[in-house]
């Protein structure tokens, strides 16, 4: 499931590029949909609103987001929603959740960027093993007129099975919207999930007064007028007075402004507050991969929105909480937190993993992290009178020493050396802008100069410890005893004591090699004896000067303390990195993005459950998996059930395939509620009519 990263990563940046530079403010996949809608009032196309579910009495629906990761994480969660029923203990009594006749998913589908691959890989292919596709599906299909209906259904009503409708997220914008359009809008299915869905955003007429709106925010964390003016009109004719509004968006723009004190997303917040009105009652987002439900306490002022959710656990690695703690007023109006999940507490906790597991987590940093601290005290070895350090008598003085001896390495870097002193200075510039734009000027500088302090500091004095070493093996005659050839030489006499050659074998051999066949051995030996090599050399650098050796001499003593040098920093290298993701995380409550993507953790999935009632009462459920199995067996409940040639796979009883190797940590078995709300419906004066068409 995670394979070709290097080359995802790349291609992810350079589609980025090209829609910033193209399709932001130039190109919009948007405006080309407005230009293909067939009927001139889009509030009335059939392309853009949906209202073939508002004849139920009551109706169960999901919603999900940020299922990008794909593999354990994704699965685990298509898994829940393809079940039959969910049957969860909460305090002592059993909930039991009938299967969401709708799945509403709120972006990014699949990381890093969209393409076949990651599409089939990451989004298609968990929920194809959740919840199978009609045997007549094929993957290659492109549907033309869609809804493309099973046989034996003959319009959009009479469907039974689950459908699924969805928003494109920043990551599925980074290609224009290609394969969103290829893979959404022109497939029908989604494993067992029908796509009746025609564009990038939709409404959804829903029973008893709910509606819901679809929101395509692209790459501009905002809605084109086109899409404005689809809702606008939509508010206008065909929401009543009384009815109430569930908006998705990808990104949760009142967190996300909150937290960087910016301002976007103006179309969507005037719809909000002038068109509908205060019908609003929930607006929803993924793009955080955590869950938070924030509600609107009691106010004098007209409230806009009154539930805020966001709940990006779908599939993707884990957002912190705690950095969002303070978020307390949108809209004018203020609000208070009612759930998060992770906690604040075990959010922070969970960053500790930066210190203890950022190397075991990433260890390809340590091919990037070993370079630069190399270059950070290239110019400073050989550091020849490094022993004096050890001629203080009692160990304060050695410790007292060393340091001095660490400062003026510093010292000597920034007024004596060239290649060290530019590996310095780019240093410090790419850690100021590291820091995040949230602080201001003078608090990056600090913070970045700190950061790349740390990592000077801890070079020099690796370097040190190494020099020292290294200094201490030849004075004990360890090293550089024999000149760079010790273990050829140890070779040769091993050789004519135990493999005599009293035929001069070897000798002819020799001849008859014009001298290759010992000078091959000699020097290949050579090349495994780095210690030897790199303490030779040294030697005659400190007697003789660098300009003694030869540019081979140089290059091969620079590569052999490279080497060993690389060995000996990797692990610093990471501890200090990830000591500064800590302490950002934690303390300024800033790299919340980097400082838990490094850690991937896969566990901490969620869904959101919805249940209209008959009442219209809007019952809300959010249930959630702490610990993602990470290794799956065959259900034989699937295997041994019988399959009918056409039956649909959600008329099965056990619809999925895989369930985890252990069946006490499977998804259906440890799932629990984590939060749970009523949205009463929208009291309607008897004596005053609904301005409803």
């Amino acid at each position: 499931m995670f394979c070709r990263t290097s080359t995802d990563l790349f291609k992810t940046v350079f589609d980025l590029m090209i829609s910033v530079t193209l399709f932001v403010g130039r190109f919009d996949m948007r405006m080309m949909q407005a230009a293909m809608n067939k009927t001139p009032d889009e509030s009335k196309s059939s392309d853009l609103l949906y209202d073939h579910l508002d004849g139920k009495d009551e109706l169960w629906f999901d919603f999900i987001a940020d299922t990008g990761d794909g593999g354990n994480s994704t699965y685990a969660i298509a898994r829940l929603l393809a079940q039959p029923s969910l049957v969860v203990k909460s305090d002592d009594s059993r909930l039991i959740f009938p299967r969401g006749e709708l799945l509403l998913i709120g972006g990014d589908l699949a990381y890093p960027n969209p393409c076949s691959f990651t599409y089939e890989r990451r989004f298609f292919c968990p929920f194809e093993y959740a919840l199978q596709p009609p045997a007549w599906y094929t993957p290659d299909h492109i549907a033309l007129e869609k809804p493309e209906l099973p046989l034996g259904v003959s319009e959009l009503r009479q469907y039974s099975g689950p459908q699924c409708f969805m928003i494109p997220g920043n990551h599925d914008w980074f290609d224009g919207l290609n394969t969103f359009m290829r893979y959404v809008c022109h497939k029908s299915w989604l494993g067992g999930w029908f796509l009746p869905q025609k564009r990038s955003y939709f409404a959804l007429k829903l029973p008893n007064g709910w509606w819901v709106f679809g929101l395509d925010q692209a790459l501009h964390g905002d809605i084109d007028v086109y899409q404005f003016k689809f809702f606008a009109e939509l508010c206008q004719q065909k929401v009543g007075e009384h009815d109430s509004v569930i908006l998705i968006t990808h990104e949760p723009n009142w967190l996300l402004d909150w937290y960087w004190g910016d301002k976007t997303g103006k179309n969507v917040t005037y719809l909000i507050r002038e068109y509908l009105k205060g019908r609003c009652k929930l607006r929803m987002a993924g793009d955080l991969h955590h869950y938070m439900r924030h509600s609107c306490t009691e106010s004098k002022e007209p409230v806009h929105v009154q539930h805020l959710l966001v709940n990006g656990c779908g599939g993707a690695f884990l957002h912190p909480t705690h950095v969002f703690e303070n978020f307390k007023e949108c809209y004018g109006n203020k609000y208070e937190t009612k759930a998060v999940y992770p906690s604040y507490e075990d959010s922070s906790k969970i960053a500790l993993g930066n210190i203890l597991k950022f190397r075991r987590k990433n260890w390809q940093f340590d091919v990037i992290g070993g370079f630069v601290y190399f270059v950070l005290v290239f110019s400073m070895f050989p550091q020849c009178d490094s022993f004096r350090i050890l001629h203080e008598d009692s160990w304060d003085g050695r410790v007292n020493s060393f340091f001095n001896a660490t400062w003026n390495a510093i010292f000597e870097i920034l007024e004596h050396s060239y290649v060290s002193l530019a590996g310095v200075l780019t240093l410090l510039t790419v850690s100021f802008f590291f820091v995040p734009t949230k602080l201001s000027r003078r608090r990056r500088a600090l913070l970045g100069f700190l950061h790349a302090a740390a990592h000077i500091t801890s070079a020099v004095l690796l370097m040190l410890l190494m020099e020292l070493g290294i200094e201490i093996c030849i004075r004990n005659h360890l090293l550089a005893t024999s000149g760079y050839h010790t273990l050829y030489e140890w070779y040769r006499q091993a050789e004519s004591e135990h493999f005599p050659d009293p035929t001069g074998l070897r000798a002819r051999l020799e001849q008859w090699t014009f001298g290759l066949y010992p000078a091959c051995i000699k020097y290949l030996m050579s090349a495994f004896d780095i210690p030897e090599v790199m303490a030779v050399t040294r030697s005659t650098i400190c007697r003789k000067g660098i300009e003694s050796l030869p540019r081979g001499g140089a290059i091969i003593y620079y590569v052999s303390v490279f080497l060993y040098f690389w060995v000996l920093s990797t692990p610093v290298v990471s501890m200090v990195f990830g000591s500064y993701l800590y302490v950002c995380i934690n303390w300024f409550h800033i790299h919340f993005d980097e400082a838990f993507s490094s850690l991937r953790i896969a566990n901490y999935k969620a869904f959101t459950r919805f249940h209209i009632k008959k009442s219209g009462d809007l019952e809300v459920f959010t249930l959630a998996v702490d610990k993602v199995p990470k290794e799956w067996m065959l259900d034989p409940d699937w295997d041994m059930e019988p399959k009918e040639p056409l039956q649909m796979s959600h008329t099965r009883r056990f619809p999925s395939k895989w369930r985890a190797a252990s069946g006490w940590s499977d998804p259906t078995s440890v799932v629990r509620v984590v939060d749970q709300f009523v949205i009463p419906r929208t009291a309607v004066d008897p004596l005053l009519p609904d301005s409803a068409p």
